[in-house]
This record gives C-alpha cells, structure tokens and sequence, in this order.
C-alpha cells in the first residue's frame, strides 16, 4: 500500500531521577552523601531506510514512546539511560511539527537522521549537592520530562524527471520503455494509482531518475480525480516531461491538453510553475499521430518548447528523447529544499521571574527560571522544596514581591505549593 502522508506523537523518555542516599557500612561513620543520578531518557530518531518506499507502517499508530531512564541508585550508582527509538522512514520523508507546520527536515540519503524528540536529562542525585557548607544534602532532582510532540512526514519521491500529462496518454508506458520500472499498464483512466520510479540510463554509465504521475486533470489543483494527492511528488524535480496523446483519438485537442495541465500546475504553486518542459509527443506509431505532428510541434516550437515526437509502445523517437533529458539536466541546478528558520516568540522575562496577580490577594509566581526547577522539584521532600525556596530567594524573589505589592498574608502560589505569605 503506498501510502505518502501520515501524522502521530512521538513522546521521549522521561529522565530518571536521582535519589537521596548515604553511605551507611561497619565501621565508616558518617559516610557521607552517595544517590547516584538518573539516567537520561531515550530520544525518538527518524532514520532513513533505503529499502522503504511507503509510510504505510506508521498508518494505524498514533503515538510512538522511548524509554525512560531509570533512577539512579546508592553507593553514586548511575541510573540506565533509556534506549533511543529509532523510526525508519523511506528517501525522500519531509517532516513537519503538525502543530505549528514547520518544517523540519528532508530526509534524502540512505542513513540520514533527524532527533524527532529529545530525551529528558536525568537527574542528579544528593551526593552531586554535597558541599564544604552543606555537608548532608537531603534533596535531589526528579528527571526531565521528555519531548512531546505531534509530527507529520511526507513522502516527496526522489526523481530528477518528472512525467505529466492527462490520464492514458502513455506515461507509464513511456517509463517501462526507457527504463526498468514495471507499472501498471492498461488502456483506461487512472491506471496509475500511485508514483513509479525508474532508473534511465544513457551514455557512458551515466544515469537519472524518472518519476511517473498518476494522472492529472482540470481541476486537480483542488482535488479533482486523484487531485493534489500527487502533484506534491513533482516537487524535487528539475525537469517536466508532458506527455502529449498526439493522436487525439479519445477526442480531445492535444494543444488544449497542454494548457489544461500547465493551468493546473501554475495553480498548484510556483515551483512547478517555474520548472522547465520538455514535450514528448506520443503514438506517433498510430495513424492520427502521424497525421498532427507537424502541426501540434510546430506551435509549441513557436512558444519556446524542445518537442519530441515518440512512440513509447515501440520506441521510435525515445533515445533523443532520453539524451537531450539527461543533457539539460547536466546544466540545472540540483534542487534543495531549504529548512526554515525556527522561530520562537520569547516574552522579554524568558529568563526571568515574574508575578501576576491572579486577585486582590492572591499571587503566582512565573517564568522559566522557575519551571525549570518546578521539573525538578520532588514536592514530597520537604528539603527539595527548601532547596527551591533558596533558590528562588537568591535570585531576588523576596524583593520582587514587596515591589509588586504583596502583603502579609496574602496566597501566593508556586508551582503546586500554596501558602500564605510572611514578610
């Protein structure tokens, strides 16, 4: 099944927590302070596999999860990191935060990767606290959360060439000649379910990627027929091929074909709009084909275009065809799609903390500074928590709430803890 399109979550493993532990053996006396940290969290890594060609796998599953890390342990024992997950994607996987459609990366050569989601840092145990002015830390970090996140991957086949054209005008008859591929060939509409990609070579061991199109017609640029659903895959192209059924023998004008698919690229982007063509002329074998082709040629001639007249049934005409292909594409610059700028809105107390008053007497505390430590923060470890109130205390928080207003009594709010402030 080719599938070419697919979105789920992917959630890294949470960091393992370090532990509160002391070197307690015969005959050592105050041993002294010894939890060993957690170990990091398992990363989710996209990795291309040269042997895929489809999304299909990630079809029915909606979320995807790397292991934890375990905690860490006595006697400065360091907790397991998590396994990394990795997700084998096929060449040519384009990938997106669903969320906020940015893209990410593109994913061509075999062994490429692409850190999906991050696994959360471990933390560190008491005996990392251990000091000449703190000689038994009782407190030690939770682990970080790891990266949650919605993706979509895209599957853009990798070909150099491009075949377009109305449906049954012989494009995959034309790539089972001039190469290996072996599409399905019949004599009615959209036969061709899904992009083929062949191999043409020519010349001395020279060689370039064809990609066939299932079919386009009017109004495909919004979905009619198979659509859009395809016209994506042109994409990484450098060059179009338009196939033209000279014959006319399902009685349509081949001049007014070549408009109606041109309108539909223009209208699908301008990429496609932008990228050269080459005309193949097709069934020139039959009888009506002989008969248009000086005619047809001669006006998209006059327009700018290098045309050739082909049969892809018995070949005539293919090898000039391939050649002048494989020249142009000599002298086109290799097409690169450039990944964007992340762009990250931060408020100007990113690093800061801030207070927002919630009523008349109620308090919270904000900012990064602030959930970093909230992460970390065991709140049933009454030490922990006295760790977090030094912390925030050094960092100014005392003098921040007597500017902002805050009286005696009034609640102020930290993360999960409530209380009742005093001076």
């Amino acid at each position: 099944m080719f599938i070419d399109e697919v979105e789920f979550k992917v959630k890294a493993g949470d960091g393992g927590n370090g532990i509160v532990s002391f070197r307690r053996e015969k005959f050592i006396d105050q041993g002294g302070p010894d939890g060993g940290d957690g170990g990091d969290g398992g990363s989710i890594i996209l990795k291309v596999d040269e042997g895929m060609n489809t999304l299909a796998d990630y079809r029915y599953n909606n979320i995807y999860k790397a292991d934890r890390g375990q905690n860490g342990q006595g006697k400065k024992m360091h907790g397991k990191n998590g396994e990394d997950l990795y997700l084998d994607v096929p060449p040519g996987t384009m990938v997106y935060d669903a969320d906020t459609d940015q893209f990410l990366a593109d994913l061509k050569e075999a062994g490429d990767q692409y850190v999906i989601a991050e696994g959360g840092k471990g933390g560190r145990g008491n005996a990392r606290f251990k000091k000449s002015t703190r000689k038994a830390p009782r407190f030690s970090e939770n682990g970080a959360k790891g990266k949650l996140r919605k993706v979509r991957l895209e599957l853009k086949v990798l070909a150099d060439v491009g075949l377009v054209g109305y449906p049954n005008v012989g494009k995959s008859t034309l790539i089972s000649q001039v190469s290996h591929a072996k599409p399905k060939i019949d004599s009615y509409h959209f036969t061709t379910l899904h992009p083929n990609l062949g191999v043409v070579k020519y010349g001395e061991y020279q060689s370039f990627v064809m990609a066939d199109i299932p079919g386009i017609i009017e109004g495909a640029h919004q979905g009619t027929g198979l659509g859009d659903e395809f016209l994506k895959h042109l994409e990484r192209t450098r060059l179009l091929v338009h196939v033209i059924d000279v014959s006319g023998i399902e009685g349509r004008d081949p001049l007014a074909d070549f408009e109606t698919i041109n309108n539909e690229l223009n209208k699908y982007n301008d990429y496609l709009a932008s990228l050269e063509q080459v005309v193949a002329l097709n069934k020139i074998d039959l009888e009506e084909g002989r008969q248009n082709i000086e005619t047809v040629k001669s006006e998209l001639n006059d327009r700018g275009y290098s045309v050739f007249p082909i049969s892809a049934v018995t070949g005539e005409g293919c090898k000039p065809l391939i050649y002048h292909l494989g020249q142009r594409l000599q002298e086109l610059p290799e097409r690169e799609i450039e990944k964007e700028e992340e762009v990250v809105i931060k408020p100007d107390f990113v690093d800061e903390l801030y207070i927002k008053k919630l009523n008349k007497d109620k308090f919270e505390i904000r900012g990064t500074l602030l959930d970093s430590y909230l992460e970390k923060t065991d709140f049933n470890n009454d030490a922990a928590v006295q760790r977090l109130m030094r912390v925030l205390k050094h960092h100014g928080l005392n003098e921040m709430m007597n500017s902002e207003g805050v009286k005696e009594g009034d609640t102020v709010v930290i993360g999960p803890l409530e209380f009742d402030y005093v001076e």
